[in-house]
Formats: structure tokens, C-alpha cells, sequence
């Protein structure tokens, strides 16, 4: 009996990221062809389309809307093709370096001389193609990246051997921070305030990192909650200021595995989100001395791990 052809479960196929970059750009440039140009003058992160609003009883409207938009993003080292991201534009430069960071592909802002966009034969520079410099001291290791096991719900790895593998890159948290529950319980007004792109589309997640007097000092909105920590943390890595041993990192939506893991490459011992948990992002948080806190709202909080740190 011929099998059915269902939808597609787990990971995006690679094929199609490739066919959405190619649409995007012309041939890709040889590292001679790199132009240096500010990182987020090309694309915006809302695009205005005409839609039509229907209700129960009224007849159709035509109207202007905006939404969040989605683009491609290759991220090439030394000239040669390492990820294509599915973003939102904007700070691209601290989403290349938040994603090498996040990964344990560089381990300190030495590593990375420059960030530029790539142009190609035209001279103008690509939307779609961002070029990190690494200092010529710098071993790139690829075979690394052939390796490199993190990410995924969809991944097929145990959760022990998972959460083992980047443990092996990334210590367990050690820190004194200590938060009250009404800091906690602000901070998802404070975080929704400052989101100005979902305001307009009503399409994005976010990253919000305050301290523990719930100041907020940095926010980023990406179409993948995974980017929007990126950019947080190629923000500060960038700066020279990680580890964040005195943070909180605000999730908009649920939390995995992926996000603890970015959390604790940057040093974060406190992760909360409006949403919910999965298993494995429990489980990884109590392994690596994270304070995970789930369904942030209305006043109330589930803490999962290591609740000495809320008072």
C-alpha cells in the first residue's frame, strides 16, 4: 500500500533556506568582494502588505497592515558559508556574534576582528549576507561545526547525553543572585512596554535582560525567540560584558532547551518566561545551576529549579 504523504514534522529542511537565500541574493562573493557598511539600514523589521478584514456581519475591508518580517540571514566566516538563520532584520551584527557565542564557536570578542555585510559583483551591499573577520590568530574549528549536536527539539538526542555535550563547553552557574517576587512579577509589563515592533505587527517574540532590581538594560525582538537571545547576547558580548552572573532574562513565549543553553553560555543564572518550559529546558536548568521560572503573569509564577535565588 503506498504511504501517504503527510506534512513534515521536526527541523526546517536546510533546502529550503537555501532556495529563500537564493531568491534574495546573486552569486555569493569571494572574501576580495567584502564592503563594510552599517548593519541595519537595509531591511526593516516590519512590511506593510493590503489585507482584507472581514468580520461576522460587516462587509469586507481593505486596509493597510504591517507585519513582522522575515528574511534569510548567511552568516559566512573567512569567506565560507557556516548557517543561514531565518530572522528578522535588524541588529545582525550581534546576531552573527550571539549565534558564535551561544554555540561555543568563539569564545571571546578578540576572536572577531570585524563584522561587515557581503556585497556581491554589484558593489551594493547584500541584506542577506553577513562576513565575520576572525583575528589571524584565530583556528577556526570546522570540524567542530560538523560535530556540533546543540539545538533542536527535533535533534533525536537523549537529553542526558544533550545536556553532557554542552556542559562540556559551558561550566554550571555559580552565583549569589537574589530577586524578590515583586521584581519577578513587574517585569513582564516592563518587557511588553518596550516591545515596539510587536506593537505594530503583534508578531514577534522578545528577550528582555534586567537586573535584579528589575531594571531593564537590554531588549530585542526576532520571528525566532532563539534570535532574539542572540542578539542580547552578541550585544553584550560584543561589549566586553559577560559573564552576567547578576541577570534575568525574560522569555515573551515558552522556554527549551535551546534558550538554556544560550542563557548559560552567557552566564545567566536566572531564566523566566511568560510561557512554559519543556522537559529537557527543566531538566538542563537544574543540571546547570539556572533558576528557570514558567508562566510569569497575573501575579503568579511556577519556579522549576533552584528556587533559593526568589525571596
Amino acid at each position: 500500500m503506498p504511504q501517504s504523504n503527510g506534512p513534515r514534522t521536526g527541523r526546517r529542511d536546510d533546502s529550503f533556506r537555501k532556495i529563500a537565500l537564493n531568491r534574495k541574493m546573486q552569486r555569493l562573493p569571494t572574501p576580495r568582494s567584502i564592503m563594510k557598511t552599517p548593519s541595519d539600514t537595509v531591511l526593516k523589521p516590519s512590511t506593510g502588505i493590503t489585507v482584507s478584514r472581514l468580520t461576522s456581519s460587516n462587509p469586507p475591508e481593505t486596509r493597510m497592515d504591517q507585519v513582522a518580517t522575515e528574511e534569510p540571514l548567511e552568516i559566512r566566516i573567512e569567506g565560507k558559508s557556516l548557517a543561514v538563520l531565518m530572522r528578522t532584520p535588524g541588529s545582525d551584527r550581534e546576531l552573527a556574534a550571539g549565534f558564535l557565542c551561544s554555540e561555543g564557536l568563539v569564545s571571546s570578542p578578540d576572536a572577531i576582528r570585524d563584522i561587515t555585510r557581503c556585497a556581491p559583483d554589484s558593489g551594493e551591499p547584500s541584506p542577506d549576507a553577513i562576513h565575520v573577520h576572525l583575528d589571524p590568530e584565530v583556528r577556526f574549528d570546522w570540524d567542530r561545526v560538523q560535530r556540533h549536536t546543540f539545538a533542536s527539539s527535533s535533534c533525536g538526542l537523549c537529553g542526558k547525553a544533550t545536556i553532557e555535550s554542552v556542559r562540556q563547553t559551558f561550566p554550571p552557574i555559580h552565583s549569589h543572585l537574589a530577586v524578590s517576587r515583586s521584581v519577578l512579577n513587574s517585569l513582564p509589563a516592563h518587557l511588553r512596554r518596550n516591545q515596539a515592533t510587536f506593537e505594530q505587527t503583534g508578531g514577534l517574540h522578545a528577550a528582555g535582560l534586567f537586573d535584579s532590581n528589575g531594571a531593564l538594560r537590554a531588549l530585542f525582538e526576532d520571528v525566532g525567540r532563539h534570535n532574539a537571545v542572540d542578539k542580547l547576547i552578541g550585544s553584550l558580548f560584543l561589549r566586553r560584558e559577560l559573564p552576567l552572573g547578576d541577570a534575568i532574562l525574560l522569555l515573551s513565549g515558552r522556554v527549551s532547551f535551546e534558550v538554556m543553553q544560550k542563557a548559560l553560555s552567557a552566564g545567566i543564572p536566572l531564566v523566566a518566561a511568560i510561557s512554559a518550559p519543556t522537559s529537557l529546558a527543566i531538566a538542563f536548568a537544574e543540571a546547570s545551576g539556572q533558576t528557570l521560572v514558567g508562566f510569569l503573569r497575573d501575579d503568579r509564577m511556577n519556579v522549576y529549579t533552584r528556587p533559593e535565588r526568589i525571596r
